[in-house]
């Protein structure tokens, strides 16, 4: 749904006495404000605004919410069945997520890459008490399959679930969750942006095929409170855009029985694009090797960065203020290093600067050459700049693209090696804390469709869009020579390094669960002089246009800094956050 502005009066004349209880629904205005502010990204002002329409109005082709599917009383037996404190070496124990509680049965469901294993059952099967009503919802046409993996979810206030699609290959076509003790809302995403908010209501099934099961992401935003419909007569479906009909509706503690049929044939579906069964090529795994690494960085950095240039330059038109702000500072006359200049939207902030740029795409180079700009050809990691001729250097959303530790090191060290000693450089990397102090960054914000059509979504070379209106951005252990960040990682998934493990591919405008990933890049074809192509059609439809995958390492927090201390020959001046980047100023000693 859009984010937009709610009308509420919070503002009051100093000379104008509020009785005790003006005092207290002020106060409760003003907590309804801050709630709304930080989990739904709704501003509240003090006048009167209006809603626009959304560009979808309807469930996800192939979802079906049937509520009621039981009754009271059998939701209470399928709760008591739950032990959440059964003895830690029972397979089908409870595991300890960073979101929720979780039970598996049948198999084991990973979430590092939404699969099971399908050589190790467990030894416990479904639950006997599923047997009825799996059987009844066979007999209804619900599913086609009788299931045989279940997945328990536990959700207390405030939990959620990072937007996801089961894995093709892994499960059959029909996957269905019932939900227990509460309603939640369920945010779906189709790959164009279309965000479409469904809710669940308490002892409902979530039914999902087709387009809805295999191109859609489904998820739980982590939150207290979800903005629902006002009307009582109101259940399930598409919280609808109606200003007059919301409101903010608290969690309770919610449990969902997920069922799924693993599957022992590969997926033959519509969406071969996004279907791992009918990928032509074979995913890209954690590098083992400097050679395997220059490999991943040639065919998921360098190659794709040629290929979208002029896609990616039309999107590059914003710098961003602590960039500017760096640049601006710097004395007259400096010779200024921006390795990775992009279509070099730095090199011209500050005319008091000798700049000259370079970037290991000749199509950004020559964008820059085209803009009169001085740029070069070259590796990040073969600068052809005399050691020390440069007073200052900026690096942005560049590092990160580097696959090992010891090419991230050397990427800096190359940077310093440009500096004389006292001059400075800026780097910026992509953080994988994209939610900081209770505040989401842009790049998870911009999510929402807004002023009644779809957000254009294009993918980022960092967060680099966090700033600019169109972007959509799209592990391994540090190196002995760099300080451990194990404790700094998300636990759920883990983000260790495995051997010959694919890179999972990151969804796009949703938090990161590992630190090395693919961010697909949706490349916009026009087909018209002005109008151009969905990159997957129209919603509903099977005819996407080309995706590239660029990888990337996010950084923890803390991460950049241990990186830096790496280097013998600086010393660390300044580091921050700074919308969803974690960036350092260094200068050479």
């Amino acid at each position: 749904m859009a984010a937009p502005s709610i009308a509420m009066e919070v503002n009051c004349q100093s000379n104008f006495k509020l009785s005790k209880g003006e005092k207290k629904s002020l106060r409760k205005q003003n907590k309804a404000r801050h709630t709304l502010l930080r989990h739904e990204g709704i501003e509240a002002v003090s006048y009167s605004t209006q809603w626009k329409e959304l560009g979808l109005q309807a469930l996800p082709p192939g979802l079906t919410v049937v509520e009621e599917i039981i009754s009271s009383e059998e939701e209470k037996m399928l709760l008591e069945l739950i032990n959440w404190t059964e003895d830690i070496n029972n397979q089908n124990c409870q595991k300890s997520l960073k979101h929720r509680r979780v039970k598996h049965f049948g198999y084991e469901f990973h979430y590092e890459n939404n699969n099971v294993d399908k050589d190790k059952p467990l030894l416990e099967g479904l639950p006997d008490i599923c047997d009825s009503f799996l059987e009844k919802w066979l007999a209804e046409g619900y599913i086609k399959h009788k299931p045989d993996q279940l997945t328990i979810n536990q959700y207390e206030p405030g939990q959620g679930i990072p937007a996801h699609i089961d894995t093709h290959s892994a499960f059959e076509g029909e996957i269905v969750s019932l939900s227990l003790g509460s309603e939640v809302v369920m945010d779906f995403k189709h790959p164009d942006g279309v965000t479409v908010q469904v809710m669940l209501p308490r002892r409902s099934l979530l039914v999902m095929t087709g387009e809805s099961r295999y191109l859609w992401t489904h998820g739980i935003t982590p939150r207290k409170f979800d903005t629902v419909q006002a009307s009582e007569h109101y259940k399930s479906g598409i919280i609808t855009s109606d200003i007059g009909e919301l409101t903010l509706k608290k969690r309770e503690i919610r449990t969902s029985f997920t069922f799924r049929k693993v599957r022992h044939t590969p997926c033959t579906c519509s969406y071969s694009l996004v279907c791992d069964s009918q990928r032509k090529e074979t995913p890209p795994s954690f590098p083992e090797s400097d050679r395997e690494a220059s490999q991943l960085e040639q065919e998921h950095v360098h190659r794709v960065y040629e290929e979208i240039a002029g896609h990616f330059s039309s999107t590059r038109h914003t710098p961003w203020p602590h960039i500017v702000e760096f640049l601006k500072a710097l004395p007259d006359g400096s010779i200024v290093a921006d390795v990775g200049c992009g279509n070099g939207k730095y090199l011209g902030v500050n005319h008091e600067l000798y700049m000259i740029g370079c970037d290991r795409s000749k199509s950004l180079v020559d964008i820059c050459r085209e803009r009169r700009f001085q740029a070069v050809v070259c590796d990040a990691l073969a600068v052809p700049v005399r050691s020390g001729a440069c007073d200052a250097c900026i690096s942005i959303a560049v590092v990160h693209h580097f696959a090992t530790p010891e090419r991230r090191v050397a990427a800096l060290q190359e940077i310093v090696r440009l500096l004389r000693p006292g001059g400075k450089a800026l780097i910026y990397v992509w953080a994988m804390e994209q939610e900081r102090n209770n505040q989401k960054s842009k790049y998870l914000r911009r999510h929402r469709i807004s002023q009644g059509k779809k957000e254009e979504i294009e993918s980022d070379r960092a967060t680099e869009g966090v700033l600019e209106q169109l972007s959509d951005m799209g592990s391994q252990d540090a190196a002995s020579s760099v300080a451990s960040i194990d404790a700094a990682q998300e636990k759920e998934p883990s983000s260790k390094k495995v051997a010959n493990s694919e890179l999972p591919v990151h969804t796009n405008r949703t938090s990161f669960h590992s630190q090395d990933v693919l961010v697909p890049w949706h490349l916009k074809i026009k087909t018209s002089k002005d109008k151009p192509a969905e990159p997957f059609g129209s919603v509903g439809s099977h005819d996407p246009s080309p995706v590239f995958h660029r990888y990337y390492h996010v950084f923890c927090d803390g991460e950049l800094e241990a990186t830096c201390q790496a280097l013998s020959n600086i010393s660390i001046l300044q580091s921050y956050y700074d919308q969803g980047n974690w960036c350092v100023v260094l200068q050479k000693i």
